[in-house]
């Protein structure tokens, strides 16, 4: 222990047990003396360049690298780099402790790690200081991956500690954990870490419902556990004669997955029949591994029913993110329908570690699954390549690296290209290779002629003719979707904009030389007059005819050597009368709420995208033009503004008052019996409840019909009660609010 003069006893004695935790789930056989030294050199520089520091919940600030080290280990399966670094991560950004110190006492890569995980500083005159530094921790993906594994530890600590956090912090830490790093983890293959993000996201975002499912799950688990011991018990006896170690485990689906199900399907949770997933894991030689898994599904198949579609060949053609399984869903006892995986050890422990396991079998696998990270990781280059896009555009780009689902295409030769669903066939012609996408002309798929933004589809064979004079257009961006197609796009047309600047700049050259003034002295005057960003934006004005250089003598005039804008007489208007407009009132009084902590000092609007209603959970957001815009948490744009405006979010809370009405939006399915249905809902809503409809429209398909219904409503109290009152109607099956527009 260092001289930490500054910790209590009893947290040195939390310190100590911490860091023998972390020293237990290190595999012994992954360290050298030299690697146990400098675990204890890291060790001993955190504790007291973080002694003074303490957490939001009072506990020793040293107790989350050690814990993000721990995590990295037992939960990532990296090794003792990454133990160190994840030890060292905030001592640069958040102590006295430089990177030079760093350097000298464990080495450059030990250094990059550290530099790649420190925050930017002064990043004030952004756009979004947090894409920034996303952009700087992503850039590093493609020299050291541990760098983004790391900071992936880093996030799950976070949200696992989140509740000492205020609310509004939490909303914001929760936005950005949604929108990059559950994607992300999707992508490097951490099964286990992007489901628990999913669930602590939506255990900040939707508390109440969270709360309910997982009471749920709880009060019904004897009866779970007993039902898998059932639907297991004949499979025993059929495995043991494949003659192979197996192990079958029987767990929940995520809470998040339910709660999605739930949504997507709107049954209520006593509905959902595949709550749980089997999973059989075979421990067997891996040139044997596909063979042994189809036995085991036929196996499975003979004893319980299949239902042929929803068979999932990840075997045969591993997910982009290295995953491979084999899926099917069964009939068991009792009409259930139950998902059952079956995979290999070596396949189970990629999945769960994804990367980090990856490198492990790296050299000893062959096929898709060989080089499923470093083909993903040459397409994160070519985005990087092009360094002078803003971190926003960079972002989006990324973004779109980080599907979930796939489509698998075929060259003329029959090469497989896995790309994102809804990728397009310009978007094939980038993926294999920069100069193919600039120059192409015509695009068959499956020897028929298709437009360029012509939606691949899983199967589709597809041919692409090139011609040497065909050049990108901005219509290009509007026909791709992934990031590698839009970088090049934009690369090339910022290219072309700059080629054709040059003719400007010779121009207005030729125009200065002709005024006997100086060019350098004067062009950023001309900017400035006519409203340009930059020099290169005003050359290409000029170029594309949107500067008229011949105009520049009626608005300037010559003063030795500068142009010096020519002063106009401002016309003066006489205002017309004023005419007094009656709009009609949206709500029944302004809703009041206090924002950052203070009441009525803040003009603002409630968000027509979500229409929150008086007790939904809110923040606000600063708008560039339209002002302070009230959204709902669960808005579908909140995750983007939390997470790219975080400087922008502020805190608001509800001030409670009876002479308001909000405007919520309802979608109602049913059985159509006819003219009935509109007399039922009507009078209920009408009579029993004693809302107000402001409009309603319903139609009717072959039995079924959907309505969308506005009422007007006090809070979401009174919006719970006409829902649930709605869903006890006779041939109603869901009802739901419309969570955006």
């Amino acid at each position: 222990m260092p001289t930490a003069v500054h910790y209590k006893e009893e947290d040195k004695k939390l310190i100590r047990r911490a860091y023998r935790k972390l020293l237990k789930s290190i595999q012994v056989e992954d360290m050298n003396p030299t690697d146990r030294a400098n675990i204890r050199k890291a060790y001993d520089l955190a504790v007291e360049a973080h002694s003074k520091q303490r957490r939001k919940s009072g506990e020793p600030y040293i107790l989350h690298p050690i814990e993000v080290a721990r995590i990295c280990a037992i939960e990532i399966g990296l090794g003792p780099t990454a133990i160190i670094s994840a030890l060292l991560h905030d001592v640069v950004e958040d102590t006295e402790v430089t990177l030079e110190e760093v350097r000298e006492t464990f080495g450059d890569r030990i250094t990059l790690i550290v530099d790649g995980l420190t925050k930017l500083d002064g990043l004030y005159n952004v756009e979004s200081p947090q894409a920034e530094n996303f952009k700087k921790v992503l850039r590093t993906l493609v020299e050291d991956v541990r760098v983004v594994l790391i900071k992936m530890a880093d996030r799950v600590h976070n949200m696992r500690t989140l509740g000492a956090m205020p609310r509004h912090k939490q909303l914001k830490i929760a936005a950005e954990t949604d929108y990059i790093y559950a994607p992300l983890a999707h992508r490097l293959g951490l099964y286990n870490i992007k489901t628990e993000f999913q669930d602590l996201i939506m255990k900040v975002k939707e508390p109440d419902t969270y709360r309910d499912i997982t009471n749920k799950l709880q009060d019904t688990e004897q009866k779970r556990n007993r039902y898998i011991n059932e639907f297991i018990q004949p499979l025993t006896k059929a495995l043991q004669d494949i003659g192979y170690p197996y192990r079958i485990t029987g767990r929940p689906k995520s809470i998040y997955s339910i709660w999605n199900k739930i949504k997507t399907k709107k049954v209520p949770f006593e509905e959902i029949y595949d709550l749980f997933a089997i999973r059989i894991i075979l421990d067997v030689p891996m040139k044997l591994e596909k063979r042994i898994c189809w036995m085991v599904y036929s196996i499975v198949t003979d004893v319980h029913r299949p239902i042929p579609e929803r068979l999932k060949d990840w075997i045969t053609t591993p997910k982009s993110n290295g995953y491979e399984s084999l899926h099917t869903t069964v009939v068991g006892p009792k009409g259930q329908f139950v998902e059952v995986q079956i995979r290999s050890e070596r396949m189970d422990e990629i999945a769960e570690r994804g990367f980090a396991a990856h490198w492990k079998y790296k050299g000893i696998s062959t096929g898709a699954q060989a080089d499923v990270y470093d083909n993903w990781l040459d397409s994160v280059r070519e985005i990087l390549e092009n360094s002078d896009s803003d971190a926003m555009e960079f972002l989006s780009d990324f973004k779109t690296n980080l599907f979930k689902e796939e489509v698998y295409v075929y060259t003329p030769k029959g090469d497989m290209k896995i790309l994102p669903k809804g990728a397009t066939a310009l978007d094939f012609a980038f993926s294999i290779h920069t100069d193919i996408g600039y120059h192409c002309a015509a695009i068959k798929v499956n020897n028929k002629l298709v437009p360029m933004g012509y939606k691949l589809q899983n199967g589709d064979q597809v041919t692409i003719t090139t011609n040497k004079n065909q050049r990108p257009n901005e219509a290009w961006l509007k026909m791709v979707v992934t990031g590698k197609a839009r970088a090049k796009i934009r690369s090339a047309l910022r290219e072309n904009r700059r080629k054709q600047g040059e003719f400007g700049r010779e121009s207005l050259e030729r125009k200065c030389r002709n005024l006997k003034i100086d060019f350098e002295e004067n062009v950023d005057t001309l900017v400035k007059f006519y409203q340009f960003n930059s020099r290169p934006d005003l050359y290409f004005g000029i170029a594309s005819e949107q500067v008229n250089l011949q105009e520049i003598k009626e608005n300037f005039q010559v003063e030795g050597n500068k142009l010096v804008p020519i002063e106009r007489e401002k016309q003066v208007v006489e205002p017309e009368t004023p005419v007094e407009v009656k709009r009609p009132r949206k709500y029944e009084g302004k809703p009041r709420l206090m924002i950052n902590g203070s009441l009525d000092e803040y003009e603002y609007t409630l968000a027509s995208c979500c229409n929150p209603v008086q007790g939904d959970d809110v923040f606000g957001y600063l708008t560039t033009h339209a002002g302070l815009k009230i959204h709902r948490t669960t808005c579908p744009n909140a995750t983007h503004l939390m997470a790219n405006y975080g400087y922008r979010v502020m805190k608001a809370e509800w001030v409670i008052s009876t002479n308001t009405s909000f405007v919520a939006e309802l979608i109602i399915t049913g059985v159509d019996d006819g003219p009935g249905v509109i007399e039922r809902l009507s009078r209920s809503i009408a009579s029993d409840l004693g809302l107000n409809i402001r409009s309603f429209f319903i139609e009717g398909h072959e039995g079924y019909f959907e309505g969308k219904i506005n009422l007007l409503v006090a809070n979401t109290n009174q919006l719970n009660v006409a829902i649930r009152g709605l869903q006890n109607l006779e041939g109603v099956s869901s009802v739901t609010r419309l969570e955006t527009n």
